[in-house]
């Protein structure tokens, strides 16, 4: 008579396959059930709790790669280097520093440099260019004006007639001797790196990947997190920032983007220096020298910088957008190519239109990425019957991420209203605290409404139940997109 121990390996031993398949597949849910919730948020974790409950064995390796949105200790460190130098360098600079005189600004001036370092400064030029051609026409005669840098920081670069024209450029200005440095998430611009990375090196631009992939993605972070910044920096005098990427408008084919872009002189500059000498360091390790004597622009106009990203230690982009909705106190006006917002940004939305706020959202009819899109359109029916007008842009993709705030605050830059751009992507934005601009922005809103169809929310609520279905089971990979 054998042992009880030797009983129970005998039985172990005796399981089948199925069995032992079962057994793993209750562990692996048991395991995630404990484990998961404590590690991400409430709404992301019930999808990938649901993800794992179907499909334990592919589920647990999916969110073990993409479930946390970790960076290296290195990157956070990093950051907190970069955030306190940018503090410290701003302390000569308080003469520029702009003090909100009451209303919203008064409000959104301390969150924003609370979390995103930057203070507000007077004496900037903001120019907002919303024609393809016409922001990319400018950056190209500045960087063939350049004398001293050309920094450029971009999210996509494509092998096509407008990467070969940047590049152009930058062999151009470096044979000028001008320092050219190239910033490319590795992502986004693979094609631009993978074509135009050696001829530059050689021509001696300094050309780097931003959250490298493959062996070296312990030393970056999650897989999926991006840089989707977008900023040009020309002699310490001229910067650019906005949405658009380095490529033709129609990179994807099918979807030509609309675009908005800043071109900025004065301090904010000097800002928009800091945040890609910041991601420099924290790629490479190297420390740039920021100049602070731009000079002030006969304009004034008083802007404010908005970076985020998962570096931070809070959600910089989202909590920023949705103070803005809250301190609205007559109009809102939000144009994004991604809407797929978090449980707060939906609550701000529908609260303001709720308050009596005219809250407009401006978004495109056709959508580059399909499981988004019909994500998107789950949200619809919950946001007409509150109030919020939608609009769907028509001729193109509208790629613009802009939004306006009754008639004195605007924000643009490369942040969209989703889970991805408040979370996982490192952004930045652009506050303006500016009648002007402001009346500038509501002129392109106002082209872009004409060029819209507004959706009727009873003819939208027709709409087939199998659109339904396919809509809410988007709607549960929010947090995955």
């Amino acid at each position: 008579m054998g042992t009880p121990l030797l009983l129970f390996a005998d039985s172990v031993a005796g399981l089948s396959v199925g069995t032992w398949l079962l057994i793993l597949d209750w562990v692996i849910r048991l395991a995630a059930l404990l484990w998961i919730p404590s590690r991400t948020t409430p709404a992301a974790a019930r999808s990938w709790m649901l993800l794992v409950g179907f499909i334990p064995l592919l589920g647990l390796p999916l969110y073990l790669l993409l479930g946390h949105p970790w960076l290296s200790r290195q990157r956070v460190l990093r950051q907190a280097q970069a955030s306190g130098v940018i503090r410290e360098g701003q302390l000569p600079l308080k003469a520029l520093r702009w003090p909100p005189d009451g209303g919203a600004a008064t409000e959104m001036v301390p969150l924003v440099e609370r979390q995103g370092d930057f203070m507000p400064t007077r004496g900037n030029a903001v120019q907002l260019l919303d024609r393809y051609e016409d922001s990319l026409r400018a950056l190209l005669a500045d960087i063939g004006s350049a004398r001293q840098q050309v920094h450029l920081l971009y999210y996509l670069m494509f092998d096509d007639a407008v990467g070969d024209a940047v590049v152009e450029a930058l062999l151009q200005a470096a044979a000028r001797g001008v320092e050219c440095r190239l910033l490319l998430d590795a992502v986004g611009g693979k094609r631009g790196l993978r074509r135009y990375r050696k001829r530059l090196c050689q021509a001696g631009v300094q050309v780097h990947d931003l959250l490298p992939g493959g062996l070296r993605w312990r030393r970056s972070g999650r897989m999926d997190l991006r840089n989707h910044r977008k900023i040009a920096v020309i002699d310490s005098n001229v910067a650019y920032v906005g949405s658009q990427n380095l490529a033709a408008a129609e990179f994807v084919r099918g979807f030509p983007n609309r675009e908005l872009v800043a071109r900025v002189q004065g301090p904010v500059v000097t800002h928009l220096e800091s945040v890609f000498a910041s991601d420099w360091y924290i790629e490479t390790g190297e420390r740039l020298h920021v100049p602070l004597d731009c000079p002030l622009q006969p304009a004034d106009t008083a802007t404010q910088l908005l970076p985020s990203g998962p570096a931070y230690p809070f959600e910089n982009a989202r909590d920023a957008v949705n103070a803005l909705i809250h301190l609205a106190q007559r109009r809102v006006v939000l144009t994004t190519p991604y809407f797929v917002p978090d449980d707060a940004t939906l609550a701000a939305l529908r609260i303001a239109a709720l308050s009596g706020v005219e809250v407009q959202l401006i978004l495109s009819e056709c959508n580059n990425q399909r499981l988004t899109g019909w994500a998107q359109e789950s949200y619809y029916s919950e946001l007409l019957a509150c109030g919020v007008k939608i609009a769907l842009y028509r001729p193109h993709f509208l790629h613009a991420k802009h939004m306006s705030v009754d008639d004195d605050i605007a924000l643009l830059g490369s942040i969209n209203l989703d889970i991805r751009s408040f979370a996982l992507n490192a952004e930045i934005g652009m506050i303006c605290y500016d009648h002007a601009t402001v009346a500038r922005m509501r002129e392109v809103e106002a082209d872009y409404l004409r060029q819209s169809i507004a959706v009727d929310a009873e003819r939208w609520n027709r709409r087939p139940a199998w659109r339904r279905s396919r809509e809410g089971i988007a709607r549960l990979a929010d947090s995955l997109m």
